[in-house]
């Protein structure tokens, strides 16, 4: 049994209504549900939620709803306890059927098709010793020596010390010069249930994804927060023949 689950809530701040704002005709969460509903080996698809409209749109698109408590839909809730509740309600209501992987999704994060899933699937079923397999993205120009934070100064400084980078004599501002900058592009984690299981055991700063983590490279995935995001998702839904 592979069990998919999404996450998606109605409180976005930064853009209020992000999950249900149209992109290329379809609502953004539209497209999560797509490639799980498009991937053969996902067995069941459920979606945790307070979102009615959201509720709506996968109960169109044959999804089982599970009802987010209140507690975990504040500003201050993290993603890892959405998922162990959604998990947890998953795995009391199959009872004694066995779990193999959980393919975790978000409504905002549109930029994953069902054969990036199966590559994943197929993956973790060859290397029993890996966690998880999650979709990565190169983005060498958001490098962490490059990240600045503004200090009580007023002026810019470091974000993270230079010396942690090695000798500060040999770095520069070349976006490559210190290698491939991969960053987890949130467009799907396929883990073990041992991952959100024991979820304490996990690596900063998305602990479901255990340990041994495998990339699934792609380009230019995100989850959208800001809706001037929009148009990079219309570019790669279009470029990727996901819409």
């Amino acid at each position: 049994m592979i069990a998919a689950i999404l996450m998606g809530r109605k409180g976005s701040k930064g853009f209020p209504g992000k999950n249900l704002h149209k992109v290329l005709n379809h609502p953004l969460a539209y497209y999560p549900m797509k490639a799980a509903k498009g991937c053969s080996e996902i067995d069941k698809i459920y979606l945790s939620t307070d979102d009615e409209r959201l509720m709506r749109l996968a109960a169109e698109n044959g999804i089982e709803i599970i009802k987010r408590p209140h507690e975990l839909c504040t500003d201050e809730s993290l993603g890892e306890h959405v998922y162990m509740h959604a998990y947890n309600t998953v795995k009391k209501e199959l009872r004694a059927e066995n779990i193999e992987l959980v393919v975790l999704l978000m409504c905002n994060a549109p930029t994953i098709t069902p054969q990036t899933i199966s590559e994943g699937i197929r993956i973790l079923r060859e290397h029993p010793e890996y966690d998880s397999a999650v979709t990565v993205s190169k983005y060498n120009m958001w490098s962490p020596l490059r990240a600045r934070k503004i200090g009580d100064d007023g002026m810019l400084h470091p974000f993270v010390p230079f010396e942690t980078f090695g000798d500060p004599k040999t770095l520069n501002c070349d976006r490559d010069s210190q290698g491939d900058v991969w960053f987890a592009d949130m467009g799907v984690s396929i883990v073990r249930p041992r991952c959100l299981e024991n979820l304490e055991n996990g690596l900063l700063p998305q602990k479901w994804m255990g340990q041994k983590i495998y990339p699934l490279k792609q380009w230019g995935g995100l989850d959208v927060d800001y809706e001037w995001q929009i148009p990079q998702v219309e570019y790669w839904l279009r470029k990727n023949g996901a819409y």
